[in-house]
């Protein structure tokens, strides 16, 4: 049997995860001395309270290799395959982590991909990897298809507040305050190196969604494929962006949270959009 494993930067729960029949690695976080584990003791709204309310910026960390380690060798007594797909090695050491259990398990059923990306992307790509398994692809194909196949899924979104972004040491705290106090609204992507990159810069929320919006129509949406709107904490800026999608010709799907890994450092009240971009 093929598994897809994901880690919670997925934005899937350990439950939601296993419903699907997918293996799970959390993410830690640590905030206030205290530490959680992404989508297992952590929900994303208590994420955000804690975020905004805690007092202290949040610490994350990657699995261990030992944690991918015990998944590995459970597949192999298992006589399973694993396809992982995981969070972008330029945000975290997590796929290093996953490379170095690999190793120490000695077994070529394993297949890793560095998805260079985050949040509910790595969704699309797992649900089209198991789409690939249940058409009876193998491990190697899964892999190899899935790993094309990043590079047309998208995620854009607008950061409503520049606190966490100069708290995460992103930006100086002299570009937050005079940032906030020009209503700057940046517009954040995940880049091809898998980072985050500012693709612009908007005064306000009405022009940031303009922004998005003439985005969209530069990169098409393919509507063959899934698309989620996507947010922080506060849903009132994504209902009114999916609004001016619906009027553009745009239908999501569903809303996904986004959580630890990406909302550490945009903060609340952000959104934007998860598609694949016409071939």
């Amino acid at each position: 049997m093929i598994k897809i494993l994901v880690d919670s930067s997925s934005e899937l729960t350990k439950k939601e995860a296993e419903e699907k029949g997918f293996l799970f690695a959390p993410i830690s976080v640590n905030i206030g001395g205290r530490e959680y584990r992404d989508g297992v003791d952590l929900t994303k709204d208590k994420f955000y309270d804690l975020l905004v309310n805690g007092g202290e910026f949040p610490q994350t960390s990657q699995p261990s290799p030992q944690a991918f380690l015990e998944l590995f060798e459970q597949a192999k007594k298992n006589g399973d395959e694993v396809v992982a797909i995981l969070l972008s090695s330029a945000l975290s050491g997590t796929y290093q982590s996953a490379v170095l259990a690999k190793q120490m398990v000695d077994y070529e059923g394993i297949y890793l991909i560095d998805s260079l990306t985050a949040t509910g992307v790595i969704q699309i790509l797992a649900d089209y990897a198991q789409e690939l398994i249940e058409k009876g692809k193998s491990a190697a194909e899964v892999a190899e298809r899935t790993d094309v196949f990043k590079t047309r899924v998208h995620a854009i979104a607008m950061v409503d507040t520049l606190e966490f972004l100069q708290k995460g040491g992103r930006i100086s705290k002299t570009a937050a305050m005079i940032g906030e106090l020009a209503r700057l609204k940046p517009l954040i992507t995940l880049t091809e190196e898998g980072g985050v990159g500012v693709i612009g810069k908007a005064i306000g929320k009405n022009k940031a969604v303009s922004f998005m919006l003439k985005w969209l129509e530069e990169h098409p949406v393919d509507d063959a494929w899934p698309k989620y709107s996507i947010y922080t904490s506060g849903t009132e800026n994504c209902g009114q962006f999916e609004e001016k999608l619906k009027n553009h010709g745009i239908e999501t799907m569903g809303r996904l949270q986004i959580g630890t890994a990406i909302g550490t450092h945009i903060g609340p009240n952000a959104f934007g959009i998860i598609y694949v971009e016409k071939a």
